[in-house]
C-alpha cells in the first residue's frame, strides 16, 4: 500500500476479516498487517491483543479521522489486498441481493434475474481467482477454502430455494442473528422430521382430492399447489407450543381454509361434509363454509395451545386488524406484557397483500403503543396470480408482492413451495425470530394455484402458458415422496399406503389432525353463556348514589400537586368541581367522564380510541391532562385522572390513534369481540369519517351475530349534527346504520342530554346484552346552554327511550306533535318558546333502533286531541331516519292522527357548503314544523 492509501470505514469489513485470521494464526496475514495488528497490543510485549469490539470502534474512529499505514506495501501485496477486499464485497452482495437470483418459483415461468453484483468480474475477480484462498470473514467456511468453495456456499445459502431479505433491517442485532442462523445452513432433517413433513403434505393433498371427487363442481377454494402451507402451520403450532405459547389466533381468506380447518385445527371431516351436503344446522343467516371460523385446544410437547381461526368475509385482508385486536385483548387478559403468550398469525394472498390498503394500515399499527401485539407472523400463499391478473406489471408496482412489509422493518423469506424442507426451515426461522425480537416477519411461499380462482373456473382461458405448465407438473406430495423414496426413507408403495390410509380416515369422518385435542378448558377463557339469548329490554340499574358521584368528581378534578395544567383546562376542572358539587348543571364532558368512572369502580375496563380521543375533537373531554411545565419529569408529563380512582381498579385507556379508520375500527372490533367485560369505544373525528371503515361496519359490526353467532358490545361515537360545516362535517350518515338494523343486531341512539349519555353508557355494560351501540354524538350541543343536566338526574332514573314534552303535556289544546331526535329539538324548542306557541308538543325519540314502538304508541295515545304528527329531521329526506322508521311511526299513531315529514328536500349531498344557505334551510324547516294549522291547510290546497 503506497503512502496515499488510507485505512477508513469503507475498508472496515475487509480489515475485520483480516484481523479475524490474524487472531487465529498470526502467520496467516502479510507482514505489514501483522506489524499493524501487533501494535494494537497493550503496553508490553506479552499484553493480550485488544478485543474485537475495540477494533471495530477503532475502525469507526478511523472513518472520522483517516490515517495511513506506516509501512508501504509492495504492489504485489497491494493487489492481493484489493482481491481480498473484493471477496468481502462479494459476500456482502450475496447477503443483500442474493434473493434476487434465488430459485423460488416452482413454475420457472421467467428466467432467473441476472444480478451483476453477484458476478466475480463485477468486483474485479476472475476465474483464475477461484482456486485461491481468501479470508471469508464471518461467513462460516473452513480456513483455507478456495474462492470456488466460498462462491458455491454463497450460492447455496442465498440463491437456492430460499431468498432471504433482511439486510435492510436497521437493527444490527436482528441482522446478525438472522445472518448467523441463515449462514449456519439447513441441517439434514431426521427421518422423523421428514415423515412429519410427508404427513402434512399427504393430508393437504388428500383432503383436496377427496373433496374434488366427492363434491364435483362445488367451490372449495383449493389449496392445491400451495400444499406446503400445511408444513408451515403444523411446524409453527408444534414449535409455538414447545415455546410455551398459549394461544395462536389465525386470520386467513378462503384459499386453503377448509384444509386448515380439518388438517390443523381438527374440525371433524363429518361436519365439513354436512356443510357440503346442506345438512348442517344453521343459526341466523349462516355463511358459506369457507368463511367459517373454528377454535380448538391441541396438545403439544410444551402443553396445550389454543388455536382460533377467525371468521372472515370475502373481503380478503380485512380480517388482519380484527385478529390483531383479538390478540391484544387476549394478551391483556393474561397480563402478557411481553406479548409472548398469544401470537397473531396472518395468512395472505399475494395479490391481496400487495393490493389491499388495509394491509398497510394494519402493518402501521404494529409498533404503536396501544395497538402492538409484539409482532405478527405473516404467511403469503403466493399463487403468482390474483383472479386473472398474473403479470406483475399489472398486479403491482414493486418487484415483490411483499415490499410493504419493509414498513415495519420485517424480514421476508421467499421460499419455493415445491421444496417443503426449505419451507420447514423458514417456518422455524420465522417463529424463532418473532419470539426473539417481538417483530413482524413474513414467509412468502412462492407456489401456484392448480385450479382457477374457484373450481368452476377455467384458468387456461386467460393464462394458457401458466396452466399448461401446471397441468404437466407433479404435485408437491409426489415430488417429496419420490425424494424420500430415492433416499431410502420410504419403502416401495409406502407413500401410496399413507395416502390411502388418510382417505379411509376421511371415509369414517374421524379427525385427521396430527395433534390430539386437549380435554383441559383453557385458563382465562371467556364464558359468553351469560350474554347469549338476552334481549335489549333487559333492565339495568344505571343510577349511582349522589355521594359516589361527588367523591368520584373530586378525584377526577384533582391532578397531583405541582402538575401544571393549561389555563383553559384549569377552568374546565374548576367548572366540573362545581358541577359535581351541585353548583352548576352538568355538561356532556362531565357526565361522560362520570359514566366511565362509575364503570371502572364497578369492575369494568374502558378502552376509548380515536384520532383525538384524549382531548376530544371538540375539546370537551380532557381525559388526558398534559403538564404545561416543560421541565417536568417524563412520568409527570401526562396525567389520566380515570386511572387513579382507587387501588387495583381496572384499566382506563384513552388512545389518540394513528390516522386510520379501517384498521383501527377493525382492531377495536376484534378487541371487543374477545372481551365482553371491557367497554370498547371507537370515536370518529367526524361521524362521516366512518365511511372509510364501511367494510368493518357492514361485514362485522352489523352482521357477525347473524352470520357467525359472534357477539360484540363495542360502541361507536359518531359526531353528528347540522351546524353549517359543509357536506363532510355534518352528517354521520345515520341512514346507513338504520338500513343495517334488523333482528335486534345493534342499537342506534341519539341522546340529547348529558344525563342520557351517562345512563346509556352504563346500560351498555351493566346489562348482560352485548350488541354494538351506534351513537350519534353531539357537536354544538356539547356547550349548548339548554343541553345540560342536574347531578340528581344521574343519581336517579334511567336511559329514556322517549322523552316527553314537559312544557306541553297532553291536553285538549295540543293539536300537533313533533317527533325528532338530536340537536333539532333545541332549535324547535327555542323557536316555539320565542313565538309563544302552546298547541304543539315536541317529543324526542332517543333510541331509533330497536325502535321503542310501545313507548311511542303510549305517548301519542296520550295526545288524543292532536290530529297531526310530524317527523322533523335536519338531514335531507332521502337520508337520516325518516325512510327507515316511517312505517314504525305510522303504526304508533293513535286513531285520527296523520303523519307527515318536515325537513330538507332530497339531496345527493348530505349538506350544503354555504353557511348562509344552511341557515336559510334550517329556518325554513323550523318554520314549516311550527307553522299554524291554517297555513298548512292553505299550502296543501295550493
Amino acid at each position: 500500500m503506497d503512502a496515499s492509501s488510507s485505512l477508513g470505514f469503507g475498508s472496515a469489513a475487509f480489515v475485520e476479516a483480516l484481523y479475524e485470521d490474524f487472531l487465529a494464526d498470526t502467520a496467516s496475514v502479510p507482514p505489514e498487517w501483522r506489524r499493524e495488528f501487533e501494535s494494537w497490543r497493550g503496553p508490553t510485549a506479552d499484553s493480550a491483543l485488544i478485543t474485537h469490539s475495540a477494533v471495530q470502534q477503532r475502525f469507526r474512529d478511523l472513518a472520522l479521522k483517516p490515517t495511513v499505514l506506516r509501512t508501504a506495501i509492495p504492489a504485489a501485496d497491494l493487489a492481493g489486498l484489493q482481491k481480498q477486499n473484493a471477496v468481502q464485497q462479494l459476500i456482502n452482495e450475496y447477503r443483500q441481493r442474493g434473493h434476487l437470483a434465488a430459485r423460488t418459483d416452482p413454475l420457472e415461468l421467467e428466467q432467473l434475474a441476472d444480478v451483476p453484483s453477484l458476478h466475480l468480474d463485477y468486483h474485479g475477480l476472475t476465474a483464475a481467482d477461484l482456486e485461491l484462498s481468501f479470508a471469508a470473514g464471518d461467513f462460516p467456511l473452513p480456513s483455507g477454502a478456495p474462492l470456488r468453495d466460498l462462491q458455491a456456499a454463497l450460492e447455496a445459502t442465498y440463491c437456492g430455494s430460499i431468498g432471504f431479505e433482511y439486510a435492510y433491517l436497521s437493527d444490527s442485532e436482528q441482522v446478525n442473528w438472522l445472518r448467523q442462523r441463515i449462514e449456519a445452513g439447513r441441517a439434514a432433517l431426521e427421518t422423523a422430521e421428514q415423515r412429519q413433513v410427508l404427513a402434512a403434505l399427504t393430508a393437504a393433498d388428500g383432503l383436496e382430492r377427496y373433496l374434488h371427487r366427492r363434491y364435483v363442481g362445488q367451490k372449495r377454494f383449493s389449496l392445491e399447489g400451495g400444499d406446503s402451507l400445511l408444513v408451515v402451520l403444523d411446524e409453527m403450532v408444534r414449535r409455538a407450543g414447545a415455546a410455551d405459547v398459549k394461544e395462536l389466533v389465525i386470520g386467513m381468506a378462503h384459499r386453503g381454509r377448509l384444509n386448515v380447518l380439518v388438517n390443523i385445527l381438527g374440525k371433524q371431516p363429518r361436519e365439513l361434509f354436512d356443510e357440503f351436503e346442506g345438512k348442517s344446522t344453521v343459526v341466523g343467516s349462516g355463511d358459506v363454509k369457507y368463511h367459517l371460523g373454528f377454535s380448538a385446544d391441541l396438545v403439544t410437547s410444551g402443553g396445550p395451545i389454543h388455536l382460533t381461526l377467525a371468521f372472515n368475509p370475502s373481503h380478503l385482508e380485512i380480517i388482519n386488524p380484527v385478529v390483531e385486536g383479538s390478540v391484544r385483548a387476549r394478551q391483556e387478559r393474561r397480563g402478557d406484557r411481553a406479548r409472548q403468550q398469544v401470537l397473531p398469525l396472518l395468512i395472505h394472498g399475494d395479490a391481496a397483500f400487495a393490493g389491499q390498503g388495509v394491509v398497510m394500515e394494519t402493518l402501521n399499527l404494529a409498533k404503536t403503543r396501544s395497538y402492538s401485539t409484539g409482532g405478527s407472523l405473516h404467511i403469503v400463499i403466493n399463487n403468482q396470480i390474483g383472479f386473472t391478473t398474473s403479470n406483475p406489471a399489472d398486479a403491482r408496482s414493486t418487484f415483490y408482492c411483499t415490499e410493504i412489509a419493509r414498513l415495519t422493518q420485517a424480514p421476508v423469506f421467499h421460499v419455493n413451495g415445491d421444496d417443503p424442507e426449505a419451507v420447514l426451515f423458514v417456518a422455524r426461522l420465522a417463529l424463532d425470530f418473532r419470539l426473539a425480537f417481538g417483530s413482524d416477519v413474513v414467509v412468502d411461499i412462492v407456489c401456484y394455484r392448480r385450479h382457477g380462482h374457484n373450481e368452476a373456473d377455467e384458468p387456461a382461458i386467460t393464462q394458457p402458458r401458466m396452466y399448461a405448465k401446471i397441468a404437466s407438473k407433479p404435485t408437491v406430495l409426489d415430488l417429496y415422496a419420490r425424494r424420500l423414496h430415492s433416499s431410502g426413507v420410504l419403502a416401495d408403495g409406502e407413500a401410496q399406503a399413507l395416502a390411502e390410509a388418510y382417505q379411509q380416515a376421511l371415509d369414517r369422518g374421524q379427525s385427521v389432525a396430527p395433534l390430539p385435542m386437549s380435554d383441559q378448558r383453557p385458563l382465562l377463557a371467556i364464558d359468553w353463556a351469560p350474554y347469549m339469548g338476552t334481549v335489549w329490554t333487559e333492565p339495568a340499574q344505571t343510577a349511582v348514589p349522589i355521594e359516589t358521584l361527588r367523591s368520584l368528581g373530586d378525584k377526577l378534578c384533582s391532578p397531583p400537586a405541582g402538575f401544571k395544567v393549561h389555563p383553559r383546562v384549569a377552568k374546565m376542572l374548576d367548572d366540573r368541581r362545581k358541577m359535581t358539587a351541585g353548583e352548576l348543571l352538568l355538561d356532556w364532558g362531565c357526565a361522560e367522564t362520570l359514566a366511565y368512572a362509575t364503570l371502572l369502580t364497578e369492575g369494568y375496563r374502558v378502552r376509548l380510541s380515536g384520532q383525538d380521543s384524549g382531548r376530544g375533537t371538540f375539546s370537551h373531554r380532557h381525559a388526558v391532562l398534559h403538564n404545561q411545565d416543560l421541565d417536568a419529569e417524563p412520568d409527570l408529563q401526562r396525567y389520566v385522572p380515570l386511572q387513579h380512582l382507587q387501588p387495583g381498579q381496572p384499566r382506563f385507556l384513552a388512545i389518540d390513534s394513528l390516522l386510520s379508520e379501517e384498521a383501527v375500527l377493525g382492531f377495536e372490533y376484534g378487541y371487543a369481540s374477545a372481551d365482553p367485560e371491557t367497554m370498547v369505544i371507537w370515536e370518529a373525528q367526524f361521524g362521516d369519517f366512518a365511511n372509510g371503515a364501511q367494510v368493518v361496519i357492514d361485514q362485522f359490526i352489523s352482521s357477525s351475530e347473524s352470520k357467525w353467532q359472534r357477539l360484540c358490545g363495542m360502541v361507536l361515537f359518531l359526531p353528528h349534527g347540522y351546524e353549517g360545516q359543509g357536506p363532510e362535517h355534518s352528517s354521520a350518515r345515520l341512514e346507513r346504520y338504520m338500513q343495517l338494523c334488523a333482528e335486534q343486531n345493534m342499537q342506534v341512539c341519539v341522546p340529547s342530554t348529558p344525563a342520557q349519555m351517562f345512563h346509556m353508557l352504563r346500560r351498555q355494560m351493566l346489562r348482560c346484552y352485548r350488541r354494538p351501540l351506534v351513537v350519534m354524538t353531539p357537536k354544538s350541543l356539547l356547550r349548548h346552554r339548554l343541553s345540560v343536566s342536574a347531578l340528581e338526574e344521574l343519581a336517579a332514573g334511567e336511559f329514556q327511550l322517549i322523552i316527553s314534552d314537559l312544557s306541553a303535556p297532553p291536553s285538549r289544546t295540543v293539536r300537533r306533535v313533533l317527533l325528532c331526535s338530536g340537536k333539532v329539538y333545541f332549535d324547535l324548542f327555542t323557536a316555539r318558546q320565542e313565538r309563544g306557541i302552546e298547541d304543539i308538543a315536541i317529543v324526542r325519540v332517543e333510541q331509533l333502533y330497536p325502535f321503542p314502538k310501545a313507548q311511542l304508541t303510549a305517548e301519542l295515545a296520550a295526545y288524543a286531541a292532536a290530529d297531526e304528527v310530524i317527523w322533523v329531521q335536519e338531514e335531507p329526506q332521502n337520508q337520516g331516519a325518516w325512510y327507515q322508521i316511517r312505517h314504525k311511526l305510522q303504526d304508533a299513531l293513535a286513531a285520527g292522527q296523520s303523519l307527515r315529514y318536515v325537513g330538507r328536500a332530497r339531496s345527493a349531498s348530505p349538506a350544503v357548503g354555504s353557511y348562509v344557505l344552511h341557515q336559510a334551510q334550517q329556518q325554513a324547516m323550523v318554520d314549516a314544523a311550527l307553522a299554524p294549522a291554517s297555513a298548512v291547510r292553505k299550502r296543501k290546497s295550493a
